[in-house]
């Protein structure tokens, strides 16, 4: 038998976040998941805005990670086909295979990576027993389970979880492409929806290495007719449901296949049991659309690796209230509380057509475009304000500039 003082089930991006954050600090761990690489899955692809970017950096693996990620520099916005802002970004592109690999890279003794499944879970006050795929056995003090959407486990120990919302959001993924010319003018985009029949809320355009990366986010049934136009008819299909994209992006083609991925909003029940706490999706899920669900991963496992865990340790024993502080930790319950807001809020400013839902929209387009026109005219009036320079000083610049040549 093995024995550490932390053992994390699952390698994504909680987990492996968990892992690297646990090492540096000096605690043994044990990372147990199936893929020594891990594979492409159609997850979070792009991390943007500063209070997100705030959340990674509490991680102590921000700047590192980053580096393996495209930042584009600035975002266009648009809507109704009219080009309304051209904004600074701090957005950075990364497939999720390449995230967590660029995340698995800072993971430094005492942490490792087990690669093999967890078969069998047995919690405790005092230490817990894992046996796994291989045969091997592990006592942790703490069990850490970050398997996501993976319920197996989960339910061996008594934790189900409740649909709040089945279907609330479905994203797309794919590759898009300019057609007729070697690249998009804008550096990134994000084109809102025109209409609330169509049932999307935006599409947003961003680099990821040398390729032009869509999300297009939508509010339909996964058994939806339009999901299958969508795979095998995209240009059509998006031509169809924002006719003026094309006044700001051009003719575009998609490149590959169109990833589609339904998501559930729920919670776990009977969560609150000693020796293992949950984190990110196997806590609780939220929406894709909003990109908060990020944002959650990032606070659950700063304030457990930062806070919690060197405080359990300090002390004998993983009781159910020890654990407790973690799930009451009023950051976590604040940004929890803040996401799932979020998911039904803009959900119901994509597609409800009541007065109070299209003043909204009409309200964050007017927001858009006064920022956007702000934007402009200081623009023109810093550059108005440069000093010009003399013609005698560009004569006598350009002399020197032969002389030099000369020599």
């Amino acid at each position: 038998m093995r024995y550490t003082d932390i053992a994390i089930i699952g390698g994504g991006l909680a987990g492996s976040t968990a892992a690297a954050m646990l090492g540096r600090a000096g605690i043994p761990t044990l990372l147990i998941d199936p893929h020594e690489r891990y594979p492409f899955d159609f997850r979070v692809e792009k991390l943007s805005g500063d209070t997100q970017l705030e959340r990674f950096y509490r991680t102590g693996i921000a700047d590192s990670v980053l580096r393996s990620a495209t930042h584009d520099g600035e975002n266009w916005i648009a809507r109704f086909g009219y080009l309304l802002d051209k904004k600074p970004s701090r957005q950075f592109g990364i497939t999720y295979d390449q995230f967590i690999q660029a995340i698995r890279a800072e993971i430094r003794a005492p942490a490792e990576l087990v690669c093999a499944k967890v078969t069998e879970i047995s919690t405790s006050a005092e230490r817990q027993k894992l046996t796994l795929s291989d045969g091997e056995t592990i006592s942790a003090r703490l069990v850490v389970l970050a398997n996501g959407l993976n319920v197996g486990l989960r339910r061996k120990l008594g934790i189900e979880r409740q649909i709040v919302s089945a279907c609330h959001s479905i994203s797309m993924g794919f590759d898009l492409v300019p057609v007729g010319r070697p690249a998009f003018e804008f550096p990134a985009l994000t084109y809102f929806s025109e209409r609330p029949s169509d049932r999307i809320a935006y599409l947003t355009l961003f680099p990821v290495g040398s390729r032009m990366r869509a999300n297009l986010f939508a509010y339909r049934g996964s058994d939806d007719p339009w999901l299958r136009e969508m795979r095998h008819k995209p240009v059509e299909t998006i031509n169809a449901a924002l006719p003026r994209l094309r006044r700001i992006i051009g003719e575009f083609g998609v490149a590959g296949d169109v990833k589609i991925r339904p998501a559930d909003i729920y919670v776990s029940t009977g969560y609150r049991q000693p020796g293992i706490v949950l984190v990110g999706d196997a806590f609780a899920t939220t929406c894709p659309v909003t990109g908060t669900g990020t944002d959650k991963v990032f606070t659950d496992v700063a304030q457990l690796c930062n806070v919690h865990i060197p405080a359990w340790l300090a002390t004998g024993g993983m009781a159910e209230n020890k654990i407790a502080s973690f799930y009451d930790d009023p950051v976590k319950t604040a940004c929890d509380a803040w996401s799932s807001a979020k998911a039904f809020s803009f959900r119901k400013v994509t597609i409800d057509t009541g007065p109070y839902w299209r003043a909204q929209r009409w309200a964050r387009f007017l927001a858009w475009l006064g920022k956007g026109t702000l934007r402009r005219v200081r623009g023109r009036i810093g550059a108005a304000s440069k000093p010009r320079a003399h013609s005698s000083s560009s004569s006598s610049s350009s002399s020197s500039s032969s002389l030099s040549s000369s020599a």
